[in-house]
């Protein structure tokens, strides 16, 4: 962590909302031996809060039962709080096609109850989580990410940002993260069974969870409210990514069964639709979207010639650089859930 980071985070307390989830493990192991006061941990599943508690050992860690649903749970969980790390979410997106109503009530009117108490608190900084599948969402959960984003955006144009900045974050596929392709590739291989991919083409963004946390810190110290912030990161094709793991784990042959595209799920994803990238600004290894912040008297904004033209017309899985397998195995080797499970097989 740079030290900027560090004194930015000294005496304060981080309350992260669906806590016990990867990204949460990650911040707790990103800050627990900085000078930070407190570490909340806000969710609904006491048991993994329990294993939590008896993993870190941790008195700077706080647990919180309750649930983005109850508004007044999190209001409890509120007082003293200067920051929060909004990743409270249902995000498998086969589960929110057959129950889309559940993902609305958690996603949408969560984050809406989140905001509200946090701005009741006097939050200095809220940083919401969000996906690929909210650009041009054509699932449950990608549509209930996007109206997410509607949610903290028009929430942000209600508050002084002195008062409270809001702000958000959208990446791709999370590597190793609860839920995610690469567990159960290895779990597959474990077993004996064949590794299931559903369409050998599908490309998909990818990132650890360290760079996850990075886009949420690169948001936290340079958004302005309202924005959305974009890592630039690479892809590759599902093919490619069971490949990687295959040779990674000293069965490059092993069988692989092509499943089909499961409910709701695209060919590609998409990190900024074309009407983002004609206004996103260049940030380095980051896009940051800024928020439309026009009230609705249209006519007084109008100037007369062609709106901008984006250089690509959108950022997606299939324009990004494209990773080979190679490329992928050094990605893989990086992540400590890869270096325990080759141990396991005894390969590292």
């Amino acid at each position: 962590m740079a030290v900027d980071d560090e004194k930015m985070f000294e005496g304060k307390v981080l309350m992260i909302t669906g806590g016990t989830g990867s990204f949460g493990n990650a911040v707790l192991k990103r800050f627990l031996n900085t000078g930070i006061k407190e570490i909340r941990i806000f969710s609904r599943d006491e048991k993994k809060q329990d294993d939590m508690r008896h993993l870190y050992n941790n008195p700077k860690i706080k647990y919180y039962i309750g649930n983005v649903r109850s508004l007044q749970s999190l209001e409890d969980a509120m007082h003293g709080v200067d920051y929060i790390f909004h990743a409270a979410a249902l995000k498998q997106v086969p589960s929110c096609e057959f129950f889309p109503v559940e993902a609305v009530k958690t996603n949408v009117i969560g984050t809406d109850n989140m905001l509200t108490a946090a701005i009741h608190a006097g939050v200095k900084k809220v940083i919401c989580l969000s996906t690929d599948k909210a650009a041009y969402p054509i699932n449950a959960m990608g549509t209930s990410k996007a109206m997410m984003e509607k949610v903290f955006v028009a929430k942000s144009r209600t508050i002084e940002p002195e008062e409270t900045l809001i702000c958000g974050t959208r990446y791709g596929n999370v590597m190793c993260s609860r839920g995610s392709v690469i567990p159960l590739f290895i779990e597959q291989i474990k077993e004996g069974k064949p590794i299931t991919i559903t369409e050998p083409k599908m490309t998909r963004f990818i990132m650890s969870l360290e760079e996850a946390v990075e886009l949420v810190l690169f948001a936290f110290n340079n958004a302005h409210s309202g924005d959305i912030m974009v890592q630039k990161a690479p892809a590759c094709t599902i093919e490619v990514l069971a490949q990687a793991v295959k040779e990674l784990f000293g069965v490059p042959d092993y069988e692989t069964k092509v499943i089909g595209i499961r409910h709701g799920e695209k060919m590609a994803e998409t990190l900024l639709t074309s009407e983002e990238c004609a206004r996103a600004i260049d940030e380095g290894n980051f896009f940051r979207v800024p928020a439309d912040n026009r009230d609705l008297n249209y006519d007084k904004y109008f100037v007369e010639g062609m709106t901008k033209r984006p250089e690509i017309e959108t950022f997606n899985s299939d324009n990004t650089e494209i990773l080979d397998v190679e490329a992928v195995k050094e990605k893989l080797l990086k992540l400590p859930y890869i270096q325990e499970q080759l141990k396991e097989f005894g390969l590292a």
